[in-house]
């Protein structure tokens, strides 16, 4: 789970995150945080639609290289 801190730092910085949610890269959201709760985080796409997430998902800087979770085993 993604700590309150690094949220805080995703938020404030404006840098484009990538939410994996599973193994397929066409199904990975990418956007800004805008705001969280202790079980969610919402995050805003280029069209300015919006997406509540669960916070178990992979938060990573849309910069890096993806890695989805089964490569972390």
């Amino acid at each position: 789970m993604i700590s309150d801190e690094r949220l805080d730092e995703l938020r404030l910085s404006g840098e484009r995150v990538r939410v994996v949610r599973d193994e397929l890269e066409s199904n990975d959201v990418i956007g800004i945080v805008v705001a969280w709760d202790p079980t969610h985080v919402i995050i805003r796409r280029r069209n300015r639609r919006v997406v509540k997430l669960d916070r178990n998902y992979s938060y990573q800087l849309y910069s890096e290289p993806r890695q989805s979770r089964l490569e972390d085993n």
